[in-house]
């Protein structure tokens, strides 16, 4: 951490942006445009230009705060025409104050040369525990590509991501018939039974196959932590495969959200995924994938609800299969409980 006094404001300070003709191998990264998608973006859950286009690139942003961090952006034309009117802005998380707010580049940027626009952002003290920061630059222009805009994204994290998807277990989801007081998969006290699991092939420890992967049912005893209500968790996940896949359901029917995969290269896709609630919604709800379906439930007095299925089901998001997983971020939704995740072929 750099000392308090290097903070002020940053109004006071006016700073100006700094703006720098570059040669056209300063550029690294491809703006985020639609609609034309690469296979191997796709696969990434990224949106990127098949064709060559204006691209933007975003500088490491020191996250050591309290501190006044400098941020580059460059905006590199390689379109087939001279880029005029360029306007570039930064932006970074809520209440992360930036100056200047923009940058009007003076004159024409030629077909495959660059320009840098330099920001200042005040960035606090870091969080405790696992945070994701994310900061945007947008450039406008005319010529150029033609395409008028490009858009891109950098994500950021600080803190260590959990070491395994059990050391995020902060629900109790399945009980034995005899002892159904720790319960509450579903805020209410209720949860799944150990005996009508298992008579459906879900025990303890095993294996569960599901949409190519090979996942196991949490090796706990029954009345213990054995499932994650999602809150945006990040958990280390190592691997390389086509998609990754998780087990779990859903408590009401709005348990969906967003995971994020951080590929060891630095970079990360993103992909939905949803379940269905534990009973009465649709199996295919979300695009869900039923895995096991069990009968009946546990409930604070006891077992009940005999002739209602109560089920677990498997959803995925898509992987690029040439980079390796590096740690993945459960959505922010508590109605989606994981009790597992793998990575398939």
């Amino acid at each position: 951490m750099r000392p308090a006094g290097l903070i002020g404001s940053l109004g006071a300070m006016a700073m100006a942006g700094a703006l720098t003709l570059l040669p056209a191998s300063t550029a690294t990264a491809t703006a985020d445009r639609a609609p034309s998608v690469t296979a191997a973006a796709a696969a990434a859950g990224e949106t990127r230009p098949a064709a060559a286009g204006t691209e933007v690139t975003i500088s490491p942003v020191d996250l050591d705060g309290p501190a006044i961090s400098t941020v580059k952006v460059t905006v590199r034309n390689a379109g087939p025409e001279r880029m005029r009117g360029l306007k570039v802005t930064f932006g970074g998380p809520a209440g992360w104050a930036v100056q200047p707010s923009a940058v009007q580049v003076d004159g024409s940027v030629a077909a495959g040369a660059s320009a840098q626009a330099t920001f200042r952002i005040q960035v606090p003290e870091r969080r405790a525990g696992f945070t994701v920061r994310t900061f945007t630059a947008t450039a406008t222009y005319k010529g150029g590509d033609g395409a008028g805009s490009a858009t891109v994204t950098r994500s950021q994290h600080s803190g260590t991501p959990l070491a395994s998807l059990a050391a995020a277990y902060n629900n109790v989801g399945v009980t034995d018939e005899s002892d159904t007081g720790p319960g509450d998969y579903d805020g209410e006290g209720n949860s799944f039974s150990a005996q009508k699991l298992a008579a459906a092939g879900i025990r303890p420890g095993e294996p569960v196959t599901a949409l190519g992967a090979q996942l196991r049912w949490p090796a706990v005893p029954s009345g213990t932590k054995d499932n994650v209500s999602a809150a945006g968790q990040a958990v280390t996940l190592d691997g390389t495969g086509s998609r990754l896949v998780l087990l779990g359901s859903g408590v009401t029917s709005g348990a969906s959200g967003t995971v994020t995969v951080y590929y060891t290269d630095g970079t990360s896709g993103t992909g939905t995924i949803g379940f269905p609630n534990w009973s009465f919604d649709p199996a295919n709800a979300h695009g869900a994938t039923l895995v096991a379906s069990s009968d009946g439930r546990n409930r604070p007095s006891g077992y009940g609800n005999a002739g209602i299925a109560y089920r677990v089901f498997a959803h995925s998001v898509p992987l690029d299969p040439a980079k390796r997983v590096a740690f993945v971020v459960l959505p922010a939704n508590g109605n989606v409980h994981v009790f597992d995740m793998a990575i398939a072929p």
